[in-house]
């Protein structure tokens, strides 16, 4: 998709991470929960850097085909950078804005560890459990524990690959979790459980199943207990089955995907829309929608680990998250470890999104790009670009700058994304 991405409006979301001084270990469905971070301060980015965190959001917005982008940077020692870029649509002059709603993504896997971890605290489920214990019809599972189902190491496969054509082609399908999950599960095994990490939508599937099993409860209703609630996340939810817009009522960012022509070539001057879309097929891997601020305060909750019970570690026993990955890039607990970064990051039709955050520093880094067709690599590398621009801003207001960097620069994951670009610059 050929675009010129416009200048969004800056704006300051010091509520949405503001100065939070008590740490809560673990909670039950009923608490709220406050997060140990730096005082925020209450300004916007120098110029420079903003400009610098702009111009970055424009070139992935292009490399990926994007015509919109909603962005939330948080530096708190230095500022902070609420934004939506560009327009609904290339063929639409409507601006996207900071509050509209879209689809959380792979960051949904966290959020179901997220459960896991608390309903095994209140003693309804053990991490050790093996599947077969509680999703019933796959006995081939009895080796396979819900822990490793959160860690990704259950060895299974995933559905999507698979599946992805069905998804573009009937959106408004609802999936039932169990057949998508056997579609992971008929895949052969790599390696031994707990071994070494893989990829899984289906694990997360199945998770999601055996949590309804052991709670009597609906993955909707245990996703808003023990994590949206909690954290007042009010955007945030996992919707049913029937094909919707992220958000009944509020205002969305538009979806798009863009497809190879007949020619090979990717077609980004007209990416379907799918806007609507079932959360079916995403249900506890990837179904939950939300707003960028919402998915900033989620990322710092999770990388501070304030949802989790007292005693919890779910970066245990990171492993690398595929082979000669760079030691700082690890998988565990249903997260990502990026350096110090904590968070997820995936694609679902129509949407790529990333959430990071530094547990110390607060350094928290928000992003969903409007076109999938490049998969969730785009919103990732994103991320880590924006973060490392932030992570070199001044400090301001008295704050004081930390010293730990991240262990790659911005001009890095700037020459990654231009070299993944689906989608051409436009001719000057």
């Amino acid at each position: 998709m050929r675009v010129r991405p416009t200048r969004g409006r800056v704006a300051l979301a010091v509520a949405a991470i503001a100065a939070l001084t008590l740490s809560i270990a673990g909670c039950t469905a009923d608490e709220k929960v406050t997060l140990d971070l730096p005082p925020q301060v209450d300004a916007a980015f120098p110029e420079e850097t903003a400009q610098q965190l702009q111009d970055a959001i424009a070139q992935a917005m292009t490399a990926s085909g994007s015509s919109g982008a909603i962005v939330g940077v948080w530096a708190p020692w230095s500022g902070s950078l609420v934004t939506g870029v560009g327009v609904e649509s290339a063929t639409s002059s409507k601006p996207v804005t900071d509050d509209m709603q879209f689809r959380a993504a792979q960051v949904t896997r966290a959020m179901t560890c997220d459960v896991l971890y608390s309903v095994a605290d209140e003693g309804l489920v053990r991490l050790k459990d093996p599947v077969s214990k509680w999703v019933s019809g796959f006995p081939d599972l009895s080796d396979v524990t819900l822990g490793e189902l959160c860690d990704g190491t259950s060895g299974i496969g995933s559905y999507s690959s698979q599946l992805s054509g069905l998804f573009l082609a009937n959106p408004a399908r609802v999936w039932n979790p169990r057949e998508l999950a056997s579609y992971g599960v008929g895949q052969p095994r790599q390696g031994e459980p707990g071994a070494a990490y893989r990829d899984s939508d289906a694990g997360y599937v199945l998770l999601g199943l055996a949590l309804e099993r052991a709670t009597g409860k609906s993955a909707a209703q245990l996703l808003q207990d023990y994590v949206a609630e909690p954290l007042d996340l009010t955007a945030t939810r996992l919707p049913g089955g029937k094909a919707a817009a992220p958000s009944p009522s509020g205002p969305v960012l538009k979806g798009h995907h863009s497809s190879p022509g007949a020619d090979g070539a990717m077609n980004c001057t007209e990416p379907t829309d799918i806007t609507t879309l079932s959360a079916s097929i995403g249900y506890t891997d990837a179904g939950v929608v939300t707003d960028i601020r919402d998915l900033g305060r989620y990322a710092q909750a999770l990388a501070t680990g304030a949802l989790l019970p007292e005693g919890v570690d779910r970066i245990e026993n990171p492993l690398p998250v595929y082979g000669g990955a760079p030691s700082w890039y690890t998988a565990d607990g249903g997260t990502l470890q990026a350096g110090t970064l904590i968070g997820q990051f995936g694609s679902v039709p129509g949407y790529a999104t990333a959430a990071f955050s530094d547990p110390s520093s607060g350094l928290t880094v928000a992003v969903v790009l409007n076109n999938s067709g490049g998969g969730g690599g785009f919103a990732e590398y994103l991320a880590w670009e924006l973060a490392a621009i932030a992570s070199k801003a001044p400090a301001s207001g008295g704050a004081t700058a930390p010293d730990a960097g991240l262990p790659w620069t911005a001009q890095q994951y700037h020459d990654q994304i231009a070299a993944a670009a689906i989608c051409a610059a436009p001719a000057a």
